[in-house]
C-alpha cells in the first residue's frame, strides 16, 4: 500500500493517481451519456438543450468541488503535521458544509432556473426542455456535490480505489438508465435527467456509508462544531477549482451567445460536442492534479522539500507526455467523435470536425495550467491557484472569445479557446518560477 508519506518515484506516482485519473475520466465519460443519447434519440434541438443549461448546472455543482480540493488540502496538511485528530473533524465538518450548501442550491435553482435560461437566450422549445432537465437535475444536486467532494476525500484518506469504485458504480447506473429510460421507454430529456440524478444518489450516499462506520482509511466521520476558520480556510484553498468550474461555465454560456450569432444551434450544439469530448481528454490532467496534490499537502505539512521538488519534477515530465498524446488523440480521433454524436446530420458533422482540429491544440498547453493551480492549492496558497485559474478560465477565454470572432468569424471562436491555453501557460510558469523560494520545490 502507497502511503502519503513515501518517497514517489514516476512508477509510485502513476500507481498512486492512476485510480484519480481513471475516476474523473469516467466521471467525464458518464457526464456526457446524456449529451449521446438525447443527441442520437431526441433529437439536436433537444442536444442543444441540454448543452444550454449545462454550463448554469456545472456551477451549482461545482461547489463540492471546492470543498473536496480545498478540504484535501487543509486535511492533508494536519496529517503532515501529526494532527489526526484535528484531520477528521476538518473532514468531517467540510462533509456536512458541503451537504448543506448543495441543498440550498438546490431549492434555489429549481425556483431561478427557467428565468436564468431566459436571460441566457433560450426560447421556445429550446426554453422548454432545458428547463425541464434542470428541474429534474436539481433534485439530485445536493448528492452530485457530495460525489464532487468524495473524489478528492477517497484519496487523501488513502483510499483512492475506494472512490474508482463508487464512481463505476454511479457511472454504470447512468448508462444503464440512459439506454433504458431515453431508448426503450422514450422518455425523452426527463429519462436522460432522472438517469443522471439515480446516478448522483449512488455517487453521493456511499461514501457517506463508508466514512459514516468504522473504516481502514485514515479519516471518519465524527462529530464536530462549527468552525470558521476551516470554513474559510476550506473555501479559500479551494476557491481556485472553485471559480475556474465556475469561470468555464460562464465562458461557456458566453461562448453559446457568440455562436448562437455565427452559426445558431448548430454553433451551440457542435460546441457541446468539444465540450463534452474535452471534458475526457482534460479529466487525465485534473485526475492527475486531484491524486497527486495530498502527496503535495502532506510533505508541506511535514515540510518535506525535497520530496515535494521530486514530486513537482516528476508531475510535470508527466503532464507533459500526457500533453502530447492527448493532442495526438484529438487529432486523429475528431472525426470518429464528431460522427458518434452528430453524425445523422452532414453539415454538423463537419462543423464540428473543425472545429476539434482547431481546439486539439489546446490539450498541449492546459494540462500544466491545471496541475499548477492544483499544486499552489495543495500548498494552501489559494491566492495564487485562484489567480491561475481566473486568468485561464475566464479573462483569457472572455478576452478572446470577444475579440477573435470579428476578426475570423466562426473560427475566431474555436480558435479563442486554443489562444487563451496559450497565455495562461505562460503566466502558470511565471508563477511557480515567483514562488520558488517560498516554499522551496
Amino acid at each position: 500500500m502507497i502511503r502519503l508519506s513515501d518517497h514517489f518515484t514516476f512508477g509510485k506516482l502513476m500507481r498512486f493517481t492512476l485510480p484519480s485519473i481513471i475516476m474523473v475520466v469516467f466521471t467525464s465519460i458518464y457526464s456526457i451519456v446524456d449529451g449521446f443519447f438525447v443527441s442520437n434519440f431526441v433529437g439536436k434541438t433537444a442536444f442543444a438543450a441540454v448543452n444550454f443549461a449545462m454550463p448554469l448546472l456545472m456551477i451549482l455543482g461545482c461547489v463540492g468541488f471546492m470543498f473536496g480540493t480545498g478540504g484535501s488540502a487543509l486535511i492533508s496538511k494536519f496529517l503532515g503535521e501529526g494532527k489526526s485528530e484535528k484531520a477528521n473533524e476538518t473532514f468531517s465538518f467540510v462533509v456536512y458544509a458541503a451537504a448543506a450548501s448543495g441543498t440550498l442550491l438546490a431549492v434555489l435553482g429549481e425556483i431561478f432556473v427557467s428565468p436564468i435560461l431566459s436571460l441566457m437566450g433560450a426560447e421556445g422549445e429550446l426554453l422548454e426542455q432545458a428547463t425541464l432537465y434542470s428541474r429534474i437535475y436539481l433534485i439530485g444536486l445536493p448528492f452530485y456535490v457530495l460525489q464532487f467532494e468524495f473524489q478528492c476525500l477517497f484519496v487523501t484518506a488513502e483510499k483512492p480505489k475506494i472512490g474508482l469504485f463508487v464512481t463505476l458504480a454511479s457511472g454504470f447506473a447512468n448508462m444503464i438508465l440512459d439506454a433504458v429510460l431515453v431508448m426503450v421507454f422514450e422518455w425523452k430529456v426527463a429519462g436522460a435527467a432522472v438517469a443522471t440524478v439515480v446516478s448522483m444518489l449512488v455517487g453521493g450516499i456511499i461514501p457517506l456509508f463508508y466514512f459514516g462506520r468504522k473504516n481502514r482509511s485514515l479519516l471518519k466521520l465524527t462529530r464536530c462544531g462549527f468552525d470558521k476558520s476551516v470554513l474559510f480556510k476550506t473555501c479559500t484553498n479551494g476557491s481556485s477549482e472553485f471559480l475556474s468550474n465556475v469561470s468555464t461555465s460562464f465562458v461557456s454560456m458566453l461562448y453559446n451567445l457568440q455562436l448562437m450569432k455565427y452559426a445558431g444551434e448548430d454553433g451551440v450544439s457542435a460546441y457541446g460536442v468539444l465540450m463534452y469530448v474535452a471534458m475526457i481528454f482534460q479529466a487525465i490532467f485534473i485526475g492527475y492534479s486531484v491524486g497527486a496534490a495530498p502527496v503535495v499537502g502532506y510533505n508541506f505539512g511535514a515540510q518535506n522539500k525535497e520530496e515535494l521538488r521530486n514530486v513537482l519534477r516528476r508531475s510535470l515530465v508527466i503532464i507533459g507526455i500526457a500533453a502530447f498524446l492527448m493532442f495526438g488523440a484529438g487529432e486523429l480521433l475528431s472525426r470518429p467523435l464528431a460522427m458518434l454524436f452528430v453524425g445523422y446530420d452532414a453539415a454538423l458533422m463537419e462543423m464540428t470536425d473543425h472545429a476539434f482540429r482547431i481546439f486539439s491544440f489546446s490539450f498541449l498547453m492546459c494540462g500544466f495550467t491545471i496541475y499548477t493551480s492544483s499544486f499552489f492549492t495543495a500548498l494552501n496558497d489559494g491566492l495564487i491557484s485562484a489567480l491561475v485559474s481566473i486568468l485561464r478560465t475566464l479573462v483569457f477565454q472572455v478576452i478572446c472569445v470577444i475579440v477573435f470572432p470579428l476578426i475570423w468569424k466562426l473560427d475566431g471562436i474555436w480558435i479563442s479557446i486554443v489562444a487563451a491555453e496559450v497565455m495562461a501557460i505562460v503566466f502558470s510558469f511565471v508563477f511557480l518560477k515567483i514562488k520558488r523560494g517560498k516554499y522551496g520545490y
